[in-house]
């Protein structure tokens, strides 16, 4: 009878220690759940029920190539984004003056130009947020939106991201002129997969500085505007 009354209290005792680690462990389940179970997606796209287009120029190197895509665009009567990073503007705080004073949108690109999928939420949040402040800092631009290195993402990035106020950014059509192919190449490349609220990814290379001009004229001829991403979304 004793033995029969310790095992029931044992057993009790198991049951009870079992709930409180089962209720301790719910909130850490549910915020793993949240960050990493459901399938978040960055925008890939504008408004495709109007006939724009936007294009989205990282910027991380290439300043050299900037002043004369600045002509073209000017020249165009057009504007686009600028991902601009953060180390980047730090050491060309002019050239991104330049940029701001000529009317383009100013957007983030991260600090250091990390693998965000290496990173926990908080180093990705820290990136995005050194960007900002230095971005703030020299053009007092508070950038709204976010295009994280090498196009990597995962719901770790992008709740990074959403927490600081900024849709992640991905583009409809890749240039891949970091590449340098033929100008020819670059304004195919694009023509080919235009449609209602592209989102077209290039760089400050010389053969994209080269096919803007043409690029551009096309682009309008077949009926689109060419306006900012925030413009378009």
């Amino acid at each position: 009878m004793i033995i029969s009354l310790r095992i029931s209290k044992i057993k009790k005792i198991v049951l009870a220690l079992s709930v409180l680690f089962f209720l301790s462990a719910l909130p850490f389940s549910h915020k793993f759940l949240v960050e990493n179970s459901s399938n978040k997606e960055p925008i890939f796209h504008g408004d495709t029920t109007k006939q724009r287009v936007a294009f989205g120029c990282n910027v991380f190197w290439g300043e050299e190539y900037i002043p004369k895509m600045l002509e073209v665009l000017e020249s165009h009567n057009v504007h686009i984004t600028f991902f601009i990073g953060g180390t980047w503007a730090k050491k060309n705080p002019d050239m991104l003056k330049l940029i701001a004073s000529k009317g383009h949108e100013i957007a983030n690109h991260s600090y250091s130009h990390p693998h965000p999928n290496n990173l926990n939420k908080e180093k990705n949040k820290e990136e995005i947020q050194k960007a900002e402040d230095i971005i703030n800092e020299i053009t007092q631009v508070k950038t709204k939106l976010y295009a994280p290195p090498y196009g990597e993402y995962n719901n770790t990035v992008i709740n990074a991201a959403e927490e600081l106020g900024y849709p992640l950014m991905m583009w409809t059509v890749d240039t891949v002129d970091w590449k340098r192919p033929p100008p020819s190449v670059i304004k195919n490349r694009v023509m080919k997969k235009l449609s209602n609220g592209a989102l077209i990814l290039m760089h400050p290379t010389e053969p994209t500085v080269q096919a803007l001009p043409e690029l551009i004229e096309e682009i309008l001829a077949q009926g689109y505007n060419i306006e900012p991403i925030s413009d378009i979304l």
